[in-house]
């Protein structure tokens, strides 16, 4: 099994671990990329409190197309905005 860590990359390849291209990155990685930003964001860490979703929202909207695919951030924003998705507590 291939670990990917591609979904660390942004989609400006302005981001380790290879400074791949957005065009250069697999849609699965792309959907993680985000994904992760969102969970990490929304839930408590060792070291802060959540933000929430609120924040994850601003975080993905703001950065779209620059660090984020711009069609995962649209479709996670209709889950969010459209949907009603919200972060389990």
């Amino acid at each position: 099994m291939q670990c990917h860590l591609e979904h660390h990359e942004h989609i400006n390849g302005s981001r380790c671990p290879d400074a791949l291209p957005g065009n250069q990155l697999l849609m699965e990685d792309r959907i993680l990329a985000v994904a992760d930003v969102v969970e990490t964001m929304c839930f408590h860490r060792s070291y802060r409190a959540g933000l929430g979703p609120t924040a994850a929202v601003e975080e993905i909207t703001h950065h779209r197309g620059v660090l984020y695919d711009p069609e995962v951030t649209d479709a996670s924003l209709v889950l969010f905005n459209d949907k009603g998705y919200r972060c389990p507590s």
